[in-house]
């Protein structure tokens, strides 16, 4: 459509306007998720601030589209890339943490595990396991991302989004209908910030749940592997991990891709796997799980971009 060409000068950077931020040409987008997979994005844009991407998404051209990443823990992008501009907000603007009282606001690009030191520090609890959880306190709401026995939606006070024109909106829980694993989240949503809700703790007493929850993960996840974490939503009552070890799926490989022997819901790339191997083997568990249960397991991991 838009006379795009990998790997070489693409058009569309031409008919971009002018930002303060950063325009990447076919940036690899690899190593922007845990998986360490994936082709290009045609042009990868990094805004300054929130007024910046104000200006891009109001003076961009409407034809050319907009794909948003966070830290790409629940990501899979596809061999072939991501036609268009994607938007990743890593500046220090989009980063900031403020606190309230118990209440915290916290800006979409910041990494969750960042959170650690400002929660101990302000003694708010109750927000420990955000901390454990990969990737961004944005793409903590579309996925309404949890564990140990609490999800976003628990704690979720308000936050501020931008719609695909620059407005920017107070959003609360009715806007995002939280369910499990998921939101209502429209597409042309950016979040900007999220406001948590906590209670005051002691410092010491956080930090314990901190390392605990740590702990855990450590002993039974395959946390420092190149993986995107839980890959299917649990079904109702039911456990993912169990269907796919009772379906006969554990150490099962396609190509550089294997389901961990740790867990059988985390796949891993065992180092030179495509995202055609890892989405080739989820798509077998999900047969085999079938098969076995007659259950179609649904995938948590997102999967985006087009096959090569």
């Amino acid at each position: 459509m838009f006379g795009r060409l990998f790997g070489a000068k693409t058009p569309i950077l031409d008919s971009l306007p002018e930002v303060r931020g950063k325009y990447i040409e076919n940036a690899k987008l690899a190593k922007h998720t845990w998986f360490g997979v994936g082709g290009p994005a045609e042009v990868l844009f990094l805004p300054e601030d929130a007024d910046d991407l104000k200006t891009f998404l109001m003076r961009k051209p409407a034809a050319i589209p907009v794909t948003v990443i966070g830290g790409g823990s629940n990501l899979l992008i596809r061999d072939g890339g991501i036609p268009g501009v994607v938007v990743k907000l890593d500046a220090p603007a989009f980063r900031q943490v403020k606190f309230d009282g118990a209440e915290v606001t916290v800006g979409a690009g910041l990494k969750n595990s960042d959170l650690k030191k400002a929660l101990i520090d302000n003694g708010v609890g109750g927000l420990e396991f955000i901390c454990s959880v990969p990737g961004r306190i944005g793409g903590l709401l579309r996925t309404n991302a949890g564990c140990f026995g609490k999800t976003v939606s628990d704690v979720f006070v308000r936050a501020h989004i931008m719609n695909d024109w620059g407005q920017i909106y107070e959003t609360g829980a009715e806007d995002f209908n939280f369910s499990y694993r998921s939101s209502m989240f429209p597409e042309n949503w950016i979040v900007l910030d999220a406001t948590l809700k906590g209670v005051k703790a002691a410092p010491e007493e956080i930090r314990k749940t901190m390392d605990e929850q740590l702990a855990y993960r450590l002993a039974h996840q395959p946390i420092n592997k190149k993986t995107a974490g839980s890959t299917f939503k649990n079904p109702e009552g039911l456990q993912a991990w169990k269907l796919i070890k009772e379906a006969g799926c554990a150490g099962l490989k396609v190509g550089g891709a294997e389901v961990s022997d740790m867990h059988c819901n985390f796949l891993i790339n065992r180092g030179k796997a495509t995202a055609e191997d890892i989405e080739e083997l989820g798509e077998m568990i999900i047969e085999k799980v079938k098969e076995k249960t007659a259950i179609t397991l649904e995938w948590e991991v997102r999967r985006m971009g087009v096959k090569k």
